[in-house]
């Protein structure tokens, strides 16, 4: 296997978070070689040096989006901290159903990997507000920066493995069963979310309006405090007043920092 030298190494790295904001540490160094050595031999480059200007110099862009799609993690699973879509249930729905008078319900899953968040949201929503659900728009905005991460959000199949976690009624009511292993989401949901590759990095989110609830969960914990506090903040900017952030139970906001108003263990409110 190619190794990867210090000064490789930081070059890659600060490429990575000043374009992404992920923060690689040095510990991260042996995960950054196992990662990127398949695209290093399929390209027959001899050193870590020769894949870096490869990346910077391609003009098309396409590089750069296979070393992000490498270096992610990607990890998630249905019903991930229950506690976020019971608090969603029980306290934000039946706001935003009493307050929202235009009846658009504007919600953005930042950073949706693979599409559980953004499905068990659109499930959630469907289930709530059942048959009145006709008269309002309920569309998710679903972004993520991996385009391997969204193909397989969009195509929405999953493993009877990996639905386990959802309640049986769900899967009878959302899901069609496509092989012994896996199935489908209808179009009843799958309509329910717009997928897109977007960049929290950009300095500028061109969004025409705000949004009511945004779940940015454990994609965070790759920032630095000054990345994560820039990003918050355009967060809040974005956000209608009386509207929520929900964040990972591993990550917290500055309280001294923030505009946000501390709800509960990573949920926040713009008052």
């Amino acid at each position: 296997m190619i190794q990867i030298t210090d000064k490789e190494f930081r070059q890659i790295a600060d490429y990575v978070k000043a374009n992404y904001g992920i923060h690689l540490k040095d510990e991260k160094k042996a995960l950054v070689t196992g990662r990127l050595h398949g695209l290093l031999t399929q390209h027959n480059f001899k050193s870590f040096s020769e894949y870096y200007d490869y990346v910077i110099n391609d003009k098309t862009g396409e590089a750069a989006v296979a070393l992000i799609n490498k270096i992610t993690t990607n990890h998630t699973y249905f019903m991930r901290e229950p506690e976020h879509f019971n608090f969603m249930k029980n306290q934000v729905l039946p706001y935003l159903r009493a307050t929202v008078k235009s009846r658009d319900l504007r919600i953005w899953s930042a950073g949706c990997s693979s599409g559980e968040e953004p499905y068990t949201l659109a499930m959630l929503i469907d289930e709530f507000f059942g048959a009145e659900k006709k008269n309002w728009d309920t569309k998710i905005l679903a972004t993520d920066i991996s385009l391997k991460a969204l193909e397989k959000a969009k195509r929405g199949v999953y493993t009877n493995k990996e639905l386990e976690q959802l309640p049986p009624l769900w899967k009878q009511s959302y899901l069609t069963r496509i092989s012994p292993e896996e199935s489908m989401f209808r179009d009843s949901i799958r309509n329910e979310i717009i997928f897109r590759r977007f960049n929290l990095m950009d300095k500028v989110f061109s969004f025409k309006k705000k949004f009511h609830v945004i779940f940015c969960r454990n994609v965070m914990i790759y920032f630095n405090n000054d990345t994560k506090h820039e990003l918050v903040s355009k967060f809040y900017d974005l956000t209608e007043p009386g509207g929520y952030l929900f964040i990972g139970h591993a990550e917290s906001l500055n309280r001294e920092q923030t505009k946000y108003k501390f709800i509960m263990p990573a949920v926040y409110r713009k008052e």
